[in-house]
Formats: structure tokens, sequence, C-alpha cells
């Protein structure tokens, strides 16, 4: 059976349809997360950050973190070493809020260990909230697993 060029055009047209049918199906069934379910507030706050960040920068020494089988080591800076420094670390997943990891940390010798997920892999980023000495620092930092 042959077909002429009107039919052709109609098969075309017909596919197109289709394909964008099946495109807005699949987009539909797709999972959002919001970064932080209260984003806006802590928006207004992020000056904070900001500050704590640039006393972090001053305040010299880079973070270290180790990969220790299940664990992760996080060395803080060596201003931080022989000192009482309290804080939240947290391991932020972009694409599942389900993967991400957070926990509270009191050290006098500069560092801490983290446990982590069985099967962590991709690339997390490291929140850590620090205070000393009642100033807030603020280290971030990229890590792949």
């Amino acid at each position: 059976m042959k077909l002429n060029w009107g039919y052709k055009i109609l098969l075309v047209y017909a596919v197109f349809v289709i394909g964008i049918m099946f495109l807005v199906f699949k987009s539909t069934r797709q999972k959002y997360d919001l970064v932080q379910d209260d984003y806006y507030a802590k928006e207004l706050k992020y000056q904070n950050v900001i500050d704590a960040s640039k006393r972090a920068k001053n305040l010299g020494g880079d973070l270290n973190t180790i990969r220790k089988g299940g664990h992760l080591i996080i060395a803080l800076p060596k201003a931080f070493n022989n000192l009482i420094a309290t804080g939240t670390a947290h391991l932020y997943y972009a694409a599942d809020q389900n993967k991400d990891i957070s926990k509270a940390f009191s050290t006098s010798n500069g560092s801490f260990e983290m446990e982590l997920l069985t099967m962590m892999s991709g690339v997390y980023t490291l929140k850590l909230d620090v205070v000393m000495n009642g100033e807030q620092y603020y280290y971030e930092q990229k890590l792949t697993f």
C-alpha cells in the first residue's frame, strides 16, 4: 500500500502530538523538592550567614574533611583547637531532601565525626555553623561521594 503526501503529513503531526502528550505526562509525574520548606523566612536572615562566613574567612585556615568508611571526619581550622566550639553540620543533597543529614556537635579539639548513610553517592554540600566564644562562623564545602 502506497501513502500519498497528505497521509504522510497527517502521520508526522500525529507522532508529534503523541510525543508532546507523552512529555507532558512525564513532566507532571516529576517530583520537585523545595530547597527548604521555609525558604522565605531563611532568606530574610541570610545576612547573618554572610557575616558569619566573613568572620570564618578572616579567622583563616581551611576546613578539612576525610571520609573513612561510613563516617566523615571534619577538622575545623587550627584557631578552633583547644577551645570549645558547638554548632550544627548539615550535609545537603540538592536532588532529594530525604538524603540530607544533620548533626549537632560540640568539640574541644577542633574535629568531630559524622555518621553517613550506607549508600551515599553524588554531590553534597557541607554547611557548617560553628559558635565559639559567642561568635558565629559559617563554612560551606562541596563534597563528592
